[in-house]
């Protein structure tokens, strides 16, 4: 079968349905022209001034994104932002642009379902469940440890950013059942609270709400960053389409986590 930007959009349109996206997402076709074939596709989780140099490099014809190029309205597409040079380049290559955001975040299996897999979790069921079997995040069970070995599994498994990991909790805690959400779940920790798990690990977790939940006691804290628990959705996405299109689709290896180093205090300053 020969693929088309219009029919490689319509298989994942049907997999991740644009019905099941947040209100305020954007997500599907962004750019392209419908009858263009496509027989390369580079899968980001950005798409930033690198993911599309590289797509253009590898002479994809289109790029499956994370996270939307265009979340809040625009007047203009000039080329003098970052968001306007992406357009003007994909655009005058013919690279095509597809996102999968909060739609491919519910899905079954989705993105929490490869951050599970990542980690090793066990029987996996959703965080916080819809009517139809989706939900956004995901619970299951893992070989018992402490809180702290969880911790350097995760750091591990994970493209986490130089610093590691950050936990709430007693490291010596055992964990055996874990929470997971991919990208920013804070929101989530009254159902990880609700559900009993040892630990929750997401992204993007709010200082106060850490506090107020190691006071009041409940699950252990993990935040792993918002691109390292994203990311692992890729690989087995990029896999599915291959079987599904026996086309060449490539994992991009740029990492796009914006935090690049960290620094710490020393007793010498000239050390």
């Amino acid at each position: 079968m020969s693929w088309t930007v219009a029919s490689f959009a319509r298989l994942l349109d049907e997999e991740f349905p644009p019905s099941w996206a947040e209100p305020w997402d954007r997500v599907g076709l962004v750019v392209g022209r419908p009858e263009h074939p496509v027989t390369r596709v580079l899968a980001v989780v950005d798409v930033l001034p690198e993911t599309v140099a590289q797509a253009l490099d590898l002479g994809a014809d289109m790029i499956i994104a994370h996270h939307p190029l265009l979340l809040s309205g625009v007047s203009s597409v000039a080329a003098v932002d970052y968001q306007g040079r992406a357009i003007h380049d994909l655009v005058e290559n013919r690279v095509a642009l597809f996102v999968a955001h909060t739609n491919a975040d519910v899905a079954n299996p989705g993105v929490s379902d490869a951050l599970a897999t990542r980690l090793g979790l066990t029987d996996l069921r959703p965080l916080r469940p819809t009517e139809d079997g989706r939900g956004s995040g995901r619970i299951g069970r893992i070989n018992p440890m402490t809180l702290g070995e969880f911790a350097h599994l995760a750091a591990a498994a994970l493209p986490v950013a130089s610093w590691g990991v950050r936990v709430s909790g007693d490291p010596n805690r055992p964990v055996t059942t874990v929470a997971v959400c991919g990208g920013s779940g804070d929101s989530f920790i009254p159902d990880a609270i609700a559900a009993g798990v040892d630990v929750y690990l997401t992204a993007d977790l709010k200082h106060h709400r850490v506090s107020e939940q190691l006071a009041e006691g409940g699950p252990a804290l993990v935040d792993a960053g918002h691109y390292a628990t994203e990311a692992p959705w890729l690989t087995p996405l990029a896999a599915w389409l291959r079987t599904r299109t026996g086309l060449e689709i490539i994992v991009s290896d740029a990492n796009t986590d914006p935090f690049r180093f960290h620094a710490c205090a020393t007793l010498d300053p000239a050390t």
